[in-house]
């Protein structure tokens, strides 16, 4: 079932997915150095906020690799912003890119 499914998806959303995922981690990876000089509640509410972020990342290499769909990864990506919502984050961007 997996295999048919990749075999599915063109290499160009692979790519793009992947690039995506990329993209999150280097977010992630410069705003990471900056938590321990925020104060305690900025400072968890801003780590919840990046690990959103390493978990949509993950499910882009998911999608990449064919284990998800693409309604499953906007699924999780929609989930992602409801959660970051829920903490006070105002998105200003899509998480999910709109192919």
């Amino acid at each position: 079932m997996i295999a048919k499914f990749l075999s599915g998806l063109p290499r160009w959303r692979r790519t793009r997915a992947l690039r995506s995922a990329q993209l999150l981690d280097d977010v992630v990876d410069a705003q990471v150095e900056t938590l321990p000089q925020l104060p305690d509640e900025l400072r968890r509410r801003h780590a919840d906020h990046l690990a959103e972020l390493v978990l949509l990342a993950q499910s882009y290499r998911h999608y990449a690799a064919g284990w998800i769909s693409r309604r499953e990864l906007d699924k999780r990506g929609r989930a992602a912003l409801r959660r970051m919502e829920q903490c006070g984050y105002v998105p200003l961007v899509q998480l999910t890119d709109g192919e």
